[in-house]
């Protein structure tokens, strides 16, 4: 076996010699391995039997070389000079539900506290004091009401929209069992967009993790809200993937896209609290899972013609496709958490996602007495913002760190110890990547993207050998 070869075998890196020094990683295609210059984010797809041509010269280093310090900056400026465009509203610390691997604390959800509508005025005013100084001119932030479970405090939360509709693009995250008809008018006549979550196509698959507090069953009135958005423009469902449910993904996506859903996300389950660890699932087991219900929903758009796009994973492909057109800012280091959004509990509290909000130490003043400024500035945030995969093992010396991110900066605090520490599903991300560069090879990717997606969208590099 050659150098180069057995290089690749182990993944190890390779410097041509005349610069620059690319990561060779198996993708586990058959006629094509990937190049990549982590630093960067550049990659290449480059057929088996030329990898050697192709690392001593020729046209890709050539132009590559070229290129280098513009995909440095523009890498840069995407992890380091974002601005808040969004804020996760939380509007109540209740919630009527108690799921296994909620990650807000059971005592909080159990008997927490409503933001008065009064208060909650006064917030999105202060917070729109804080956007117009950043936000581009003719862009609206985004809020999205975020939990627990926000129709709790529905009232507060139908004030706000009402009163701020033309300052804000609204979003509602909600376990549907309290969108009643009324409800269903009011956001869909105000353009609200709707996130549902279900984890299951069966009611016990679902009852496994999501249930009421009295332990009844809630999967037939999310099947039934969603029978009820049924064609509507702005919508989607979260499934969290857990050790309960991956046999149960393929018949999942098959349900969802039976039901007309749009969007869909298939999240692993994020394991900052101790109870969401009981459910985790091996990196392997989930990976080989979810890819399957993925390629289910290939299948399904080709016999149907209407896609049900998996927005987690599309995301993994636009950071390797359009790292700057990516809509979700998880799969990055750092991560969007006090960059690119940030989280209001129901207290006056900032945090840098929801994710943190069960975590006092991360919270970086209260938007009632602090200015936004100081408070993204504060030590809290800090620890956030500045978690940066280029620095600690075994990150800084993967070939796809910035495709991936190293997710989640609260569960690698939390489960593993420290801000310098891998989340919890590095090989699962991976496994991702790999599938991801397979698709681009057999020209499949833009079958699992948003239709448009590359509207707007320039091509700055692309070179084809012969």
């Amino acid at each position: 076996m050659s150098d180069i070869a057995t290089a690749c075998a182990l993944g190890r890196h390779v410097n041509s010699g005349s610069g620059p020094s690319l990561l060779p990683l198996d993708i586990g295609h058959t006629e094509y391995l990937a190049l990549t210059d982590p630093a960067t984010a550049f990659w290449a797809l480059v057929r088996k039997d030329r990898l050697a041509e192709t690392l001593t010269g020729g046209p890709l280093l050539d132009r590559y070389r070229a290129h280098a310090a513009e995909f440095a900056r523009e890498l840069h400026g995407l992890r380091f000079e974002l601005k808040p465009s969004a804020v996760y509203v939380n509007p109540t610390e209740r919630c009527n539900l108690d799921c296994t691997y909620c990650y807000i604390p059971r005592e909080m959800r159990r008997a927490g506290e409503h933001m008065p509508t009064k208060r909650l005025l006064d917030a999105l005013e202060r917070l729109k004091d804080y956007f117009v100084t950043v936000m581009p001119a003719g862009r609206k932030p985004r809020v999205i009401f975020h939990g627990a479970e926000p129709l709790m405090n529905r009232e507060a939360l139908f004030a706000a929209i009402d009163a701020y509709r033309d300052d804000y693009i609204f979003g509602v995250q909600t376990n549907a069992t309290l969108l009643d008809e009324e409800a269903l008018n009011f956001l869909t006549e105000r353009q609200v967009s709707i996130g549902l979550s279900l984890d299951g196509p069966l009611a016990e698959i679902t009852d496994a993790t999501r249930r009421t507090w009295g332990g009844k069953s809630v999967h037939n009135k999310v099947l039934d809200t969603m029978e009820r958005l049924r064609g509507y423009r702005a919508w989607s469902v979260i499934a969290t993937c857990t050790a309960k449910n991956l046999d149960q993904l393929v018949p999942l996506v098959e349900l969802f896209h039976a039901r007309g859903v749009p969007t869909c996300m298939l999240n692993a389950v994020r394991c900052t609290m101790p109870g969401a660890r009981t459910v985790r699932p091996a990196d392997d087991v989930l990976a080989t899972h979810f890819i399957a219900a993925l390629e289910r929903s290939h299948a399904l758009y080709r016999e149907s013609g209407r896609k049900l796009v998996v927005a987690n994973f599309a995301n993994i492909l636009l950071a390797i496709l359009a790292p700057t057109a990516r809509r979700l800012m998880c799969d990055i280091s750092p991560c969007g958490g006090g960059r690119a959004f940030f989280a209001l509990a129901p207290d006056g509290g900032l945090f840098p996602c929801s994710e943190f909000i069960g975590l006092p130490a991360f919270e970086g003043g209260n938007l009632f007495s602090d200015s936004v400024g100081d408070i993204l500035a504060s030590p809290a945030f800090a620890k956030v913002t500045g978690r940066d995969v280029d620095k600690f093992a075994p990150c800084a010396h993967c070939a796809i760190r910035h495709f991936c991110g190293s997710p989640c900066p609260a569960e690698a605090h939390e489960m593993n110890g420290g801000m310098d520490r891998i989340g919890a599903f590095c090989g699962f991300y991976e496994e991702q990547v790999r599938y991801a560069l397979r698709l681009i090879a057999d020209g499949k990717a833009n079958d699992f993207l948003w239709d448009g997606w590359d509207e707007g969208v320039e091509t700055c590099f692309q070179v084809t050998l012969q």
